[in-house]
């Protein structure tokens, strides 16, 4: 089996390092969303010795990111767990921290529902969320690039599509979690910093 490989995790990789880095000082855990090929798993795990990386996906992805995991060797990176949003049984244990990129627009809406839903169980007091991707503000696209990415989605798939930053806002505010900052990427994208209140 040849070791899946996206050129856009390989682009994006180092400029998303730079706002982890910002707010991951402190030793923890993580657990990451939709970790896809598992190149950041393995980049990201090597660049923050830190912090305990957890990779999660659909079952058929598991082994591609084992590759990556393998290839690796960090002690800090543990085995990919299968993980869908929709089946909420299935849920990891919490972790510090959860960390997602590129998934909001490739998951239906009801399953971005359902990882909101979940994001109190998933992660501790005080502990971040990062989200990485596209995204619509005032129904606005930021640049043309993405509204033709946003056609090709709708007419690959119906049910995918860039998210609106407003309808993600408010699904973060049911969840208790509050946005730290919004950062502008390279290539038209964002990453929404957002924080879990505090235990009280």
């Amino acid at each position: 089996m040849n070791k899946p490989f996206s050129q856009a995790c390989e682009n994006n990789k180092h400029p998303i390092l730079e706002v982890l880095s910002q707010y991951l000082t402190q030793p923890g855990s993580l657990l990451e969303i939709g970790s896809g090929t598992g190149q950041h798993a393995a980049y990201f795990s090597e660049a923050l010795p830190h912090i305990h990386w957890q990779p999660s996906d659909v079952p058929e992805h598991l082994p591609g990111i084992n590759q990556w995991r393998h290839g690796a060797s960090n002690t800090n990176l543990a085995a990919p767990i299968a993980f869908d949003v929709t089946v909420a049984a299935d849920k990891p244990a919490p972790h510090d921290h959860l960390f997602s990129a590129n998934t909001l627009h490739i998951m239906s809406w009801q399953a971005v529902e359902a990882l909101f839903q979940l994001l109190p169980d998933l992660i501790a007091p005080s502990g971040y969320v990062f989200l990485y991707g596209p995204f619509k503000y005032q129904g606005q696209y930021t640049s043309d690039s993405n509204r033709d990415f946003d056609a090709w989605l709708k007419q690959r798939a119906p049910h995918q599509g860039i998210r609106d930053f407003e309808a993600i806002s408010e699904l973060a505010h049911g969840a208790g979690i509050k946005l730290v900052e919004d950062v502008r990427m390279p290539a038209n994208n964002q990453t929404l910093v957002w924080q879990k209140a505090p235990k009280a």
